[in-house]
């Protein structure tokens, strides 16, 4: 798993090539199952390249196209039979919430590789200091859908009272757990009005926001968490309640962080000054947009999906 390599990666193993992935800012992952069939340990190879490339954006910009394995690099390991965590390098599960009067419905969608017939999916949600509030389960197959309502639910409300509701989703073989993912989940519904601005659970809520780059003196693209909250307590300091993370896939980290403090987020991807017409830029732009989504739908705070910023800097 790499969070972060810019901008165009080709992974090796043993020498043999795999996988290239086109795009700095977003994650990406390998599937080297098959080179540990007969050994238990392998030579991994990262080729990084960040000179420019007609098909990769971004094309031109105001800030430096750093390059390297700039965040972090995981090993995951899982069973035959696990949430889907390959499409687009997801976690597998999507989860939404619909508001009903004083309660609310949360929806889960699960994406499973390999189910067997008596495998079940669960879901236990708890309140943000882990109290129990309910479970759901149902068979487990390639697409599952389950829901569970919450009576006299808490909403997620920004800066005033940014709640999270916890689900630990589990996939299930005779009592055994074979896979879980932890989502964080707010419930909220927001609304933009042309001539009022935006609302947020029903009411009023104008944004007062920055621009925020992942970037460091001394360290470019490189942060550690702390450099991430110290960003973070830059942006409520100065009384912000918005954020748009410019112009590219940010840390995952930093979704986080804007989850549990209530910053109301504008998410994009790096669609910026310049235009190419070649179609395999076209298909950059769209793949970077698909792995923005999937990888972040789960992040409450995110309330916008810039598709491009700045795009006629350099002509119409």
């Amino acid at each position: 798993n790499f969070d972060g390599v810019n901008s165009v990666a080709r992974v090796y193993i043993d020498g043999e090539f795999v996988q290239e992935h086109r795009g700095g800012y977003s994650r990406f992952r390998v599937n080297i199952t098959r080179f540990f069939e007969k050994k238990n340990t392998v030579n991994l190879a990262v080729e990084v390249d960040n000179s420019n490339k007609s098909d990769v954006y971004p094309q031109m910009a105001d800030f430096t196209f750093y390059g390297g394995i700039y965040r972090g690099v995981s090993l995951i390991s899982v069973p035959k039979t696990h949430f889907d965590i390959e499409y687009y390098a997801g976690s597998g599960v999507a989860v939404t919430s619909k508001i009903d009067g004083d309660s609310a419905i949360i929806y889960i969608t699960a994406f499973i590789k390999n189910p067997k017939e008596s495998d079940m999916i669960m879901v236990e949600v708890m309140s943000d200091d882990y109290d129990y509030i309910g479970e759901v389960s149902a068979p487990a197959k390639n697409i599952s859908k389950l829901s569970l309502k919450i009576d006299d639910v808490h909403l997620w409300n920004g800066l005033e009272d940014p709640f999270l509701y916890n689900l630990n989703i589990k996939l299930i073989r005779h009592n055994e757990v074979l896979d879980n993912v932890k989502v964080s989940h707010g419930v909220r519904e927001f609304y933009v009005d042309p001539d009022k601005g935006f609302f947020l659970n029903g009411k009023s809520l104008p944004l007062r926001g920055v621009s925020r780059h992942q970037d460091r003196l001394g360290k470019g693209n490189a942060l550690s968490e702390s450099d991430h909250f110290d960003d973070l307590d830059l942006i409520l300091d100065v009384g912000a309640n918005s954020v748009r993370l410019a112009h590219y896939q940010q840390d995952d980290y930093f979704y986080e962080l804007c989850d549990r403090y209530g910053i109301i987020v504008w998410a994009e991807i790096p669609f910026i000054s310049r235009m190419n017409k070649d179609p395999k830029a076209h298909e950059n732009a769209m793949e970077q947009m698909k792995e923005l989504v999937y990888q972040n739908y789960n992040h409450s705070s995110i309330c916008f999906w810039g598709i491009s910023n700045e795009i006629t800097i350099a002509g119409d």
